[in-house]
C-alpha cells in the first residue's frame, strides 16, 4: 500500500499543512510519497524530502503548476493515482479545489476533511457544522481524501531522507489562465498556523472598533480573526473570516470577542485548546464552548487586558 501526498507550497515555503497530511498518511499505513507540483520549486522538493515518514519525493516542475490552476493540476495527480491505493490532501482553498476534479476522473468518491484514520478504508469527518462526527468506508479502488489539518499533529520536517525524483507534467490544459492575484500583506502570524488568534464579531461595531484587537494581537503575537457576521458586515476582508466557510483554526489560545457563538463559527475553532469569550450577552452560545468567559462591555474589557500583557 502506498499514498501520494500532494504537498502544499507557493513555490517558496512548504505550508505546515502539508505535515498534518503526511501524519494523516502515516496512521493509515505504508509507503509514503511526495507529490510537488510548482515551477521554480526545487527548494519545496528538498524540503519535503526532509520530512518525516516519506519515502520518495516527486516534483513536478513545470510553468504550467506555477500557481496551482486546478484545471492544470488535477490531470497531472489523475494520471499518478493508478499506482496510489489512496491519495490525500490537505483541506485548504488548493486542495478542495483539484482533489473534487481527480476523484471525478477517476470515477471515485472523495471523502472531504477527516479528523481520524480507523483504518486504511475507514475515516471520521465532521458533519453538521461539527456537531456530529461521521464514521466512513469506502470500497473505492483509489481512496481520494482531503485532511483537515486541526485533526492531527503535524509530523516533523526534518529527519527524513527522501529520494527526490523529478517528473514530467501534463502540461497547460488550456482551458484557464491566471491573471493576477492581490495578496493581503501582514506583520501577524498567519492566521491557520497562528499559536494565538483573536477574533471580533459583531459586537465590534464597525471595521474601526478592530483597531483594539489589532493593538492586544500585536502584544500577544497573535493573528486576527473574525467571525462571518464581521466579515458579511463590511468590517474586515473575508480572508479573516473563521468558521465552517471561513478558516479553520486550533491554537492554543483562541480569544473570541463580541462574538456570540453560531454554529458556523463554532465549527472553525472550537478545537482550540484554550477558549477565551468577551461578551455582554451571558446567554450568548460561545459560552458554552469556552474555557473562560468575561460578561461585560469589551470595549472596557479589552483595553484593561492590553494594559495586563
Amino acid at each position: 500500500m502506498t499514498i501520494l501526498v500532494i504537498a502544499e507550497h507557493n513555490n517558496a515555503v512548504l505550508a505546515a499543512a502539508t505535515l498534518n497530511t503526511v501524519a494523516a498518511a502515516k496512521a493509515i499505513g505504508g509507503d509514503i510519497h511526495v507529490l510537488v507540483a510548482g515551477s521554480g520549486c526545487a527548494a519545496i522538493g528538498e524540503a519535503a524530502a526532509k520530512i518525516e515518514g516519506v519515502s520518495k519525493v516527486l516534483v513536478a516542475d513545470d510553468a504550467a503548476y506555477a500557481n496551482q490552476l486546478p484545471e492544470n493540476v488535477a490531470p497531472l495527480i489523475a494520471g499518478l493515482a493508478s499506482n496510489y491505493s489512496h491519495v490525500l490532501a490537505a483541506a485548504t482553498t488548493n486542495g478542495k479545489n483539484f482533489l473534487p476534479r481527480v476523484a471525478a476522473q477517476l470515477d471515485v468518491d472523495q471523502i472531504s476533511e477527516i479528523v481520524s484514520v480507523e483504518s486504511p478504508d475507514t475515516f471520521k469527518r465532521p458533519i453538521y457544522a461539527g456537531n456530529a462526527i461521521a464514521t466512513v468506508q469506502s470500497s473505492a479502488a483509489i481512496k481520494v481524501i482531503t485532511v483537515r489539518a486541526t485533526g492531527f499533529d503535524p509530523v516533523s520536517a526534518e529527519g527524513g531522507s527522501a529520494a527526490v525524483e523529478q517528473i514530467s507534467g501534463t502540461g497547460d490544459a488550456g482551458i484557464s489562465a491566471f491573471v493576477g492575484e492581490e495578496l493581503a500583506k501582514s506583520d501577524r502570524p498567519e492566521l491557520t498556523a497562528a499559536k494565538i488568534v483573536v477574533s471580533g464579531g459583531r459586537g465590534m461595531g464597525n471595521g474601526e472598533n478592530f483597531k483594539h484587537l489589532y493593538s492586544l494581537a500585536d502584544k500577544l503575537g497573535a493573528a486576527v480573526g473574525a467571525s462571518r457576521a464581521a466579515v458579511d458586515a463590511g468590517f474586515v476582508p473575508n480572508d479573516m473570516q473563521v468558521g465552517q466557510t471561513g478558516k479553520i483554526v486550533a491554537p492554543q489560545l483562541y480569544i473570541a470577542v463580541g462574538i456570540s457563538g453560531a454554529i458556523q463559527h463554532l465549527a472553525g475553532m472550537k478545537d482550540s485548546k484554550v477558549i477565551v469569550a468577551i461578551n455582554k450577552d451571558e446567554d450568548a452560545p460561545i459560552f458554552q464552548v469556552a474555557d473562560y468567559g468575561l460578561v461585560g462591555d469589551l470595549f472596557e474589557i479589552v483595553p484593561e487586558l492590553e494594559k495586563l500583557v
